[in-house]
């Protein structure tokens, strides 16, 4: 017998299960195939067990410098467990794994553990939409559904002529399951991954270098945050190469280094290292889904959408990496969201994309929202800008991380807040401000209305949102 319910999920990741729980809270039966774990990419192995190395690094790092807070540590007090590193993220995600598993029990909502396939019109249902599951044992199971949501995430992108092995060339996946860290690594990418890959093995003790083809690492981001993280990150000993374009053919493996040539501005390098870290973005899963079964159509790649994450077949929608968006677990999880709500018939305004916070947690943290400025400048915005350095706030003193800004770009015709853009300690925390004054359309002179506890590191934005319009106290 064919499983029958309101909606499918194709996908148990962020995007997926926050949108099974959606609908089973409006009282709709639910199904989410998961061919893996529930929790997907983002639980298991990406953002939760990344944060929690990065976490270890950040902690390693200020035992080292306790020093300078008029803390001694005797020589040799101080060393790194990788073992007991591993193990605490595994803990971490196996904790979320749990509280997850009992959310779906909460909601009502069956998992069928399956990798599944869409299918055309069949005895089951006269329009496709209908996922065809190959069970682990091997037998089949149908689910029949009214709606489906694709929710099949991503992969990492990978080099055709230099494909990753696991060991030597790997992939952020493989990343997170070394079992001990190399004595150097060339990562390839200097986007959010590989800036923060960076971030932490630096602290960890390795020997980075980090490779970018753009003229800049975080390209998509303001130019002064990608400048001030250049400048961090090179302070803490990261050997970074902008502009540079790998030789892929040259590349070889002896004794234990591996070695690749590449073209920079100033001729050719040899980059050594014992390990590959390819980090050059991820991939839509689109493949070996069934879509050729639909009229669902995928363009360059990913699933095309309208504005409430809707295919070319009314009755399937596609939500967070396979429809090509922004890749980011929070953005994936709205979607979710906002798909539910649609085709349950309750929402009729497009979400406004341009107003997803971004975060990058490498140290310093880059956090931002909006647009750039030189986006809002080729956009034809007349801008003003707010700019509070860190070591202008009591908090950043307080902590020993002066490092970076915050930064507000307003139109100076509307008087709107078009971008805000911080780099400094916890910013990703303190992002949530600047996303609310954007939804409610907030001027800066009324976001700097905001009362901040002093001394906090909160203040940096509340300074910024005054220095739009000169009126900052602080600096």
């Amino acid at each position: 017998m064919a499983i029958q319910c309101d909606l499918a999920v194709l996908g148990g990741g962020i995007a997926g299960y926050t949108a099974a729980i959606r609908a089973a809270q409006a009282g709709k039966k639910v199904v989410i195939i998961e061919k893996e774990k529930l929790g997907g990419t983002c639980l298991h192995k990406g953002c939760i067990p990344s944060k929690a190395l990065l976490r270890s690094a950040e902690v390693y790092s200020t035992l080292l410098k306790a020093g300078t807070f008029g803390i001694k540590v005797a020589d040799g007090a101080v060393s790194l467990d990788f073992d007991g590193v591993q193990q605490r993220k595994e803990q971490t995600v196996e904790q979320l794994y749990k509280g997850l598993q009992h959310l779906m029990r909460k909601n009502g909502i069956t998992i069928v553990s399956g990798a599944g396939r869409v299918i055309g019109p069949s005895i089951f249902s006269p329009r496709s939409g209908s996922v065809a599951v190959e069970l682990p044992d091997g037998e089949m199971e149908t689910v029949v559904p009214s709606n489906l949501i694709i929710a099949t995430g991503s992969r990492p992108r990978t080099l055709p002529d230099l494909p990753a092995d696991g060991t030597t060339i790997m992939t952020s996946d493989d990343a997170l399951r070394m079992e001990r860290l190399p004595a150097s690594i060339l990562i390839v990418g200097g986007g959010v991954i590989g800036v923060e890959w960076a971030s932490m093995l630096i602290d960890f003790g390795v020997q980075v270098t980090l490779a970018e083809a753009a003229s800049r690492l975080l390209p998509g981001e303001d130019a002064e945050a990608s400048a001030e993280l250049t400048k961090q990150l090179r302070r803490r000993g990261v050997r970074i190469l902008t502009g540079i374009q790998l030789k892929l053919d040259t590349y070889s493996f002896n004794e234990g280094q591996a070695s690749i040539e590449a073209d920079t501005a100033d001729g050719k390098v040899i980059l050594n290292a014992e390990k590959l870290l390819v980090s050059i973005g991820r991939q839509a899963n689109v493949e070996g889904i069934g879509l050729e079964n639909t009229d669902v159509r995928v363009e360059k790649g990913v699933i095309k959408v309208n504005g409430f994450f809707q295919t070319t077949e009314p009755h399937i929608y596609a939500i967070g990496d396979v429809n090509g968006g922004l890749q980011l677990a929070h953005a994936a999880a709205h979607e979710g969201l906002v798909a539910v709500d649609h085709l349950l018939g309750g929402r009729q305004q497009a979400p406004d994309h341009s107003r997803i916070p971004r975060a990058i947690y490498s140290r310093p943290e880059i956090a931002s929202i909006g647009l750039t400025e030189d986006e809002a400048r080729k956009r034809g915005h007349e801008v003003k800008v707010g700019k509070i350095p860190f070591q202008a706030i009591g908090k950043a003193l307080v902590l020993g991380e002066t490092e970076g800004f915050a930064k507000v770009i307003a139109d100076s015709k509307t008087n709107d807040i078009i971008g805000v853009h911080m780099i400094g300690p916890h910013a990703t925390d303190l992002l949530s401000e600047a996303s609310l004054a954007m939804l409610l359309d907030a001027a800066p002179w009324e976001a700097g209305q905001v009362i901040h506890p002093h001394p906090t590191l909160s203040e940096a934005l509340g300074e910024a949102m005054l220095a739009v319009d000169g009126k900052s106290i602080a600096f």
